[in-house]
């Protein structure tokens, strides 16, 4: 009887053991998990998530406490949130929609698992695929999106809502509104300055964030005091750390100053402490810039580098392909010293990147892959991108926070940028350490998107697919 007695309480304390066990979907186990803030590295920590959310980081030997659906080892390896691509493309046309849908796969393959697209002539099926995995109804990146963005009449760039007076710009925030987009792009090809930096202020009024690329006959100073959030391609620091802006945005404006002389003067003219002025005032005002160093670096050696044969190409659908061929057809016609121009404005611009940094102005890692821009391409591009960072003077670390917490940082997305307790579980779990060589973004183990498991296999497998469609 007592022996009895004895084996029904173990039973009864068994099961009750079992039955506080915590529940989660998917456990962590092992690895490096990188504070992407600081550098420092944490090892014998289990990370635990349920739904698509990180409930907790805790140490190994408290994992007894919970049963979970699934459970990955990443011993040896290194834990790092999922990469941000903050400035792509989806576009070209009602034709080339499936063939934009295609890419979100690839950006996940990639370990990127957020993008931010910076506007094109696609919003309508782009805002119908951000709430498709918003609600999980859609397999692919977290998308932020501008809509289409804000030009002046007789834009070059289909797509745009074109304005030309304060209460066609009111009316365009409106429509822009109801689309619920993201942030509000502006850009400088027909719209007239004053209208330009008026629309920043009018957007700003509304709690927009507001990128764009700036006028030649504007100054950094005034878009900034304008409120300007995020400058758009690293070409626009190179003019502002110049030693008279001011003299050279008049003298584009009056008509002086044109064409490759444009270049040949703020080349001329840059200075090294009139440019970290001025990159402290950017800074000072909270402003962010996209290098967007890949698709330049590419353009600008467009005669050294054969892309006929790029293994990437495979994963491109054929009208995007078709895309590529302008600005591959533009450089074509350059002579010797017109390909030796575009090589120097490319490092002299790159070449600010530290400065920048060290000035305090927020770097943010995009790529302007997608439609259009040869030869850049979706997923592996910011990998590239990240590299190019490093080489032109960022360490390692600087590279990786200008993807995974700037980017966040600047769109007010609290619940992303560390490994750690009520974060997103947007993971990617690599082979070897990005700290000691960035190249390491690509040695992908796994990538874990909104709590879901993608494995080595299952992203050669998804890479295989995209190849099929295309």
């Amino acid at each position: 009887m007592k022996r009895l007695f004895i084996l029904t309480v173990s039973l009864f304390l068994g099961n009750v053991a079992f039955a506080q066990k915590i529940q989660a979907d998917l456990m962590i186990t092992g690895g490096n998990i990188i504070d992407v803030k600081t550098g420092k590295l944490s090892s014998g920590k289990a990370i635990i998530i349920r739904n698509d959310s990180i409930i907790t980081v805790i140490d190994m030997k408290k994992i007894t406490s919970w049963q979970v659906k699934q459970s990955y080892n990443a011993a040896g390896k290194f834990i790092i949130p999922g990469l941000w691509d903050m400035h792509m493309h989806f576009g070209g046309g009602d034709s080339l929609i499936q063939e934009n849908k295609n890419l979100l796969p690839l950006f996940l393959a990639h370990g990127i698992a957020t993008v931010r697209d910076a506007s094109a002539d696609l919003s309508n099926s782009v805002l119908q695929w951000r709430d498709e995995i918003a609600k999980g109804k859609l397999q692919g990146p977290a998308i932020f999106t501008s809509g289409p963005k804000i030009e002046g009449y007789k834009s070059i760039w289909l797509g745009d809502i074109e304005v030309g007076t304060i209460q066609e710009i009111n009316l365009a925030l409106d429509s822009l509104q109801k689309l619920k987009v993201d942030f509000v792009k502006i850009t400088d090809n027909t719209l007239k300055p004053a209208l330009f930096l008026e629309a920043i202020k009018m957007a700003r009024a509304r709690g927009f964030k507001v990128s764009a690329h700036i006028p030649s006959s504007l100054t950094m100073t005034q878009v900034a005091d304008a409120g300007l959030s995020a400058v758009e391609h690293i070409g626009y620091a190179l003019k502002a750390g110049t030693k008279d802006e001011k003299a050279i945005s008049d003298e584009i404006a009056s008509g002086v100053l044109k064409g490759k002389a444009v270049n040949e003067r703020i080349i001329a003219d840059f200075d090294e402490a009139s440019a970290f002025k001025a990159y402290r005032n950017m800074a000072k005002h909270g402003m962010s810039l996209t290098p967007t160093l890949s698709i330049s670096r590419t353009v600008a050696y467009l005669d050294q580098d054969d892309h006929k044969n790029d293994p990437y190409l495979k994963y491109i659908g054929k009208g995007l392909r078709k895309t590529y061929n302008w600005r591959v057809e533009r450089a074509a016609k350059d002579g010797p010293d017109a390909i030796e121009f575009r090589h120097l404005v490319f490092e002299k611009s790159a070449a600010v990147l530290p400065l920048l940094q060290k000035a305090g102005v927020k770097i943010l890692a995009g790529t302007d892959a997608g439609y259009l821009n040869s030869f850049d391409y979706p997923g592996i591009g910011l990998h590239q991108e990240l590299e190019l960072f490093v080489k032109y003077g960022l360490t390692p670390l600087q590279a990786l926070q200008a993807s995974v917490v700037n980017s966040p940082e600047f769109l007010n997305q609290k619940q992303y940028g560390s490994i750690s307790s009520g974060k997103k579980a947007d993971i990617l779990v690599l082979d070897e350490n990005p700290l000691i060589h960035i190249t390491a973004t690509q040695k992908i183990n796994a990538v874990i998107v909104k709590g879901q498991l993608l494995d080595r296999k299952h992203l050669d497998q998804m890479l295989e697919a995209i190849k099929a469609m295309n």
